[in-house]
């Protein structure tokens, strides 16, 4: 099984992260994990808080000379901006002038703040926005980062792009991988349509003069994974709903869906359901169209894996909402922490994370093995197994 936890809070000293189940012998690239780490940071309307960060993950235990060792792997994120918190954040007791507190007792609608305040009793709120910030996914990412060098040893790639961002274009863009693929790495919004793009980038300079956010859709693709993973068994063994909780565990996602989603629910079956053929040249079933997103029963079916993440508004807004204080229980505008006016595309990339996570997972437990090439050779048995079917 593979599996990981993350540690830390957004203004504390370092974010921690553990992966588990990696097999002994994948090659890890330090490089390639900062390069992700660096993605999430991109995209037009972020806040300040990307121009403080540089973020690096260091790699504490679990490599040796390059190789997994089939050990924990632990990944340390040191947060910059540390040094301004060290007084307000500090573990050790500390006597804090109110004034310099930064105490949260106006909590934001639309966050964790009020909810998890009820719910562990604490008085300042910023128990709870301190781990419950998107400042966590960082450390999701750097272990994305390990996934997707697992899985590519095993032929699969995994992207994502933005289709749609408030509102704009009005239906979501439909793509091939090849034009996913093919969007240029510095594009500003990670979106393939250069008028909607620009559509968009004009939309996000109004709103961040009105002092709001916006929402958006991103789309998660993977392709070159085989069939089979998965379980049609049991209700919580089912793929597609591992992928759907882990993309809506991403804050701010409010809503996944997977190929045709909500859509089809307004179609016939004629044109939902993708029919069925047989390559004789490549001794596998295919399909022309990919509605079902790659899966069928909660198990992949060789087609590319097509997972979207429904964004809200960000919560945190300059022109602050209605709120009310928790000690005197009078209204007053909610607290504002530095955010951005939307986060689509990283939220893309947040995503392709935690799909190449949970592929990562489905082939650990399908074709386990202690080490990369056991598991490679259980693998290849199967791979012969279905051009055999």
């Amino acid at each position: 099984m593979l599996r990981f936890t993350t540690a830390g809070e957004s203004h504390g000293r370092a974010l921690v992260a553990i992966v588990e189940g990696l097999p002994a012998g994948v090659a890890v690239d330090q490089e390639l994990i900062d390069s992700e780490l660096r993605r999430r940071q991109l995209g037009y309307g972020r806040g300040g808080r990307m121009k403080i960060e540089r973020d690096h993950a260091e790699i504490l235990s679990g490599v040796r000379h390059g190789l997994t060792l089939g050990s924990p792997l632990t990944l340390l994120i040191e947060n910059k901006d540390w040094p301004n918190w060290t007084d307000v954040m500090a573990a050790e007791p500390r006597d804090v002038a109110p004034e310099k507190s930064r105490r949260l007792k106006r909590p934001r609608p639309g966050h964790a703040d009020l909810p998890g305040g009820l719910k562990y009793d604490v008085r300042d709120l910023r128990n709870i926005l301190e781990r419950a910030s998107a400042r966590e996914t960082t450390a999701r990412v750097a272990c994305g980062a390990l996934a997707k060098q697992l899985l590519a040893c095993f032929g699969v790639e995994v992207r994502s792009h933005v289709i749609q961002l408030g509102g704009i274009p009005d239906k979501p863009l439909e793509l091939t991988w090849n034009e996913i693929a093919a969007i240029a790495d510095d594009a500003p919004l990670h979106c393939a349509d250069a008028d909607a793009e620009q559509k968009m980038i004009a939309l996000i300079d109004e709103t961040r003069h009105r002092g709001d956010t916006l929402g958006g859709i991103f789309e998660v693709a993977a392709r070159g994974v085989v069939p089979g993973l998965g379980s049609h068994t049991a209700w919580d063994l089912k793929l597609d709903g591992l992928l759907a909780q882990a993309v809506m565990s991403i804050p701010a996602v409010k809503a996944v869906s997977i190929g045709a989603g909500a859509e089809a629910s307004s179609l016939p079956g004629s044109e939902v359901h993708d029919e069925i053929a047989y390559s004789a040249e490549t001794r596998e079933f295919i399909r022309e169209t990919n509605r079902a997103g790659g899966l069928e029963g909660g198990i992949t079916n060789g087609e590319e894996i097509r997972v979207r993440g429904h964004l809200k508004p960000l919560s945190t807004l300059r022109r602050a909402l209605r709120s009310v204080d928790i000690d005197t229980k009078e209204e007053e505008s909610a607290a504002f922490e530095r955010s951005d006016v939307t986060a689509v595309p990283a939220a893309g990339v947040i995503g392709e994370s935690m799909v190449a996570l949970t592929l990562a997972g489905a082939m650990r437990e399908k074709f386990g093995g202690d080490s990369l090439g056991e598991m490679k050779r259980n693998f290849d048995g199967y791979r012969e197994q279905l051009r055999g079917y």
